[in-house]
């Protein structure tokens, strides 16, 4: 896929450290690389999601577990039939809330390191790369995109209030390089390949910035001017971990689509959900709660989301338990 934007953005690249190769022989990313699956088939995901409800039934397909330690799990792709690309955040130094905003913001910077970990189908680990620089402030690795020739992901204080650095990387090397900085905390990033647009959520998803890669930004360390867009969340309901690029819909007029999943806690309960969310107004266009939980109990959508279309039926991958998680696959029954 020949993108043409590419060219705009002549970051410096910043080399993935403490590289861990498990399987020796196999491939970080297949290659060729596959078609992003979302978007490749979002036109049908949006008609197959649209007939689902609140009574709908869910049928687990699979139950994968992967290998490892996988710290806190914040975004996946599922690239092919035979790799997942996790990113992940490990908390050396747990952050601590002030007893009053300082500075902007409600709590120290604490420590750690981004992550982005590879399995194969069946959750053996291929490779671990520590993407954030050792010591930076911004190692927190939100949800992830794949647009069929890069990763997008964001590396962020674990802080509301406080900056972000939006990255992209080639599957085959997970080497980060640097687009543009943000001052805020930013959660996720999803590119619109079509427009060259990327979307990003701050913290707790109330707010998504586009940002037009058309547009020639200062190269790190400098930060962004204002994005193109900044758009508050009408809805309330759920707190958005993870988006993934569904293309622009028919059903929705061609505007830009995407699939999110997440969580939220109120009155004193914690509630899960799935929606496909317009991306230019960040309206819900469609959404459905989910009360799947896992082993552990945790609900199924508090962490990582995927999703496809496999042998014509929707297919919504999760990842929801921190450090030792399996992979669970789930198909409405519609």
């Amino acid at each position: 896929m020949k993108l043409s934007w590419l060219a705009v953005a002549a970051a410096p690249v910043v080399a993935a450290v403490n590289m861990t190769i498990t399987q020796k022989n196999a491939t970080i990313a297949p290659s060729p690389l596959p078609p992003p699956g979302s978007s490749s088939q979002g036109e049908e995901i949006v008609r197959q999601f649209s007939k689902i409800d609140r009574t709908t039934k869910w049928k687990l397909v699979e139950e994968v577990p992967f290998e490892g330690d996988l710290f806190e799990p914040e975004g996946i792709v599922r690239m092919g039939d035979n790799r997942y690309f996790v990113s992940a955040g490990e908390y050396t130094v747990r952050t601590q809330k002030y007893n009053q905003t300082t500075n902007g913001t409600d709590r120290t910077t604490g420590e750690g390191f981004g992550h982005m970990i590879v399995f194969d189908g069946k959750g053996r680990r291929i490779a671990d790369a520590t993407i954030s620089r050792p010591g930076s402030s911004e190692y927190h690795n939100g949800g992830i995109d794949y647009d069929g020739t890069y990763l997008w992901a964001t590396l962020s204080q674990y802080r509301p209030n406080s900056t972000a650095t939006l990255v992209r990387m080639d599957p085959a090397t997970l080497e980060p390089e640097e687009v543009l900085r943000v001052h805020d905390h930013q959660g996720g990033a999803v590119h619109d390949w079509s427009s060259g647009v990327v979307l990003t959520l701050n913290w707790g998803s109330r707010e998504a910035s586009l940002w037009d890669l058309g547009a020639r930004f200062p190269g790190p360390p400098a930060f962004a001017a204002a994005p193109r867009a900044r758009v508050r969340n009408p809805s309330h309901y759920t707190d958005y971990q993870d988006c993934k690029y569904l293309g622009h819909s028919q059903r929705y007029g061609f505007r830009p689509v995407m699939l999110c999943g997440g969580i939220t806690g109120i009155y004193d309960t914690t509630i899960g959900g799935l929606a496909v969310v317009d991306m230019l107004t960040m309206a819900p266009l469609m959404e459905v709660p989910l009360t799947l939980t896992s082993a552990q109990g945790n609900l199924v959508t508090k962490n990582p989301v995927d999703v496809a279309v496999v042998g014509g039926r929707l297919r919504f991958f999760f990842l929801p338990d921190e450090h030792n998680s399996a992979l669970y696959v789930y198909e409405p029954v519609i």
